[in-house]
């Protein structure tokens, strides 16, 4: 059964580790990540996308677009850096240079060990 893409619930999950896309109580999206405290260098948190997913039956109707949307915003908007590990977020983040390029980090390996534990 396919959702109305417009009338889903985008919210941040952090118990879970992932933003998440709700239809009704159905899951039907997730950005996964795992935010690294600042590490002293910078004291700025890292927040490491490491997994990006929708229902088949979203697929093609922006609703992966609006998710990392979402989650991004609220990453800059808590002053913290974007990791893209995930390959979906991170072709976004170079589609959309002109909005987080200043946001983004090269993923280290803390990160990568971080992703790969969450």
């Amino acid at each position: 059964m396919s959702a109305d893409a417009e009338s889903l619930v985008y919210a941040d999950a952090p118990q879970h580790g992932r933003w998440e896309v709700r239809d009704g109580e159905r899951l039907v999206g997730q950005a996964r990540y795992v935010v690294i405290p600042p590490d002293g260098s910078d004291g700025t948190p890292r927040a490491v996308f490491f997994h990006t997913e929708v229902a088949d039956d979203l697929e093609g109707q922006g609703v992966a677009g609006r998710l990392v949307t979402a989650a991004l915003d609220a990453t800059v908007a808590a002053g913290q850096v974007i990791v893209p590990v995930c390959p979906y977020v991170a072709a976004f983040v170079r589609r959309h240079a002109e909005q987080y390029g200043d946001h983004v980090s090269a993923p280290t390996p803390a990160d990568l060990d971080a992703a790969r534990a969450a």
